[in-house]
């Protein structure tokens, strides 16, 4: 295993939430953010003058309320949905020919039973069956079957779900346009992110002269790798380190006679 170099402060930094931020739970709403992880957010993002955005399949007010009251430059649901700046517009995200019928073809589709239950994005929808995991095979080729139906979507497999979103973003789309604004662009973009929506994001960093970094074992393009949710977070806190020393540093240099 490959792990990454330090933060960097001519960094851009785009961290994935499931899986990265905060470990997996049996439902999207369980999922608990740690003491720490929000103080250390808010430590990274003064670190790199702002240039840190959260890039999530999950809707961007969701992270909101998890991150709370950090309101970090953020894109939901794989790049449909964009706010580029702290504090900005949070843009939208259309509902694309399609997701109305396939929704309603899920939900009379049997398949949401014994565990499996359907979260309703509005631009995207996922089926769920991380309590069914014996279920994987049957759920994966329903959803691909009825998604098919509709030209403008496609299936995905996340960690144990299926989402059917549609064609025009990903995670990849989202970092280009957060690093064509000031507060990202000339720097070192970095994505880190578990799953297998994330190769968007960690491709397109790589193309444009940086890295990604993979949380766990599942097969990657990454450059490096991190085992876990809690060694993301200490890579993180080398930032309050770093700026700890930085500030002794300059103090040293300041008392000096």
């Amino acid at each position: 295993m490959t792990r990454p170099p330090h933060l960097a402060k001519e960094m851009a930094l785009f961290l994935d939430f499931d899986g990265t931020l905060v470990e997996l739970a049996h439902t999207p709403g369980a999922v608990a953010v740690s003491d720490q992880l929000i103080p250390t957010l808010q430590e990274v993002q003064d670190h790199l003058d702002g240039a840190l955005a959260v890039v999530s399949g999950r809707d961007v007010r969701d992270i909101d309320r998890f991150l709370d009251p950090l309101t970090l430059p953020a894109a939901g649901l794989h790049g449909l949905q964009r706010r580029l700046t702290v504090g900005g517009e949070l843009e939208a995200a259309k509902v694309w020919p399609g997701v109305a019928e396939l929704r309603q073809d899920i939900l009379l589709s049997g398949i949401l039973t014994d565990g499996v239950n359907l979260e309703d994005k509005g631009s995207a929808l996922c089926v769920h069956y991380r309590a069914a995991p014996d279920r994987e095979e049957e759920v994966r080729a329903r959803v691909v079957e009825m998604t098919a139906r509709f030209p403008s979507l496609h299936a995905i497999f996340g960690n144990m779900v299926v989402e059917a979103k549609p064609t025009a973003e990903d995670k990849g789309t989202a970092v280009r346009r957060f690093l064509e604004t000031p507060a990202f662009k000339g720097r070192l973009p970095v994505f880190i992110g578990d799953d297998v929506t994330d190769e968007d994001g960690i491709a397109a960093v790589q193309a444009l002269g940086g890295y990604g970094i993979k949380v766990g074992a599942q097969d990657s393009a990454a450059f490096f790798r991190l085992p876990t949710v809690k060694d993301v977070h200490d890579w993180l806190a080398q930032a309050n380190d770093i700026v700890s020393l930085e500030n002794q540093r300059l103090r040293s240099q300041h008392d000096a006679p």
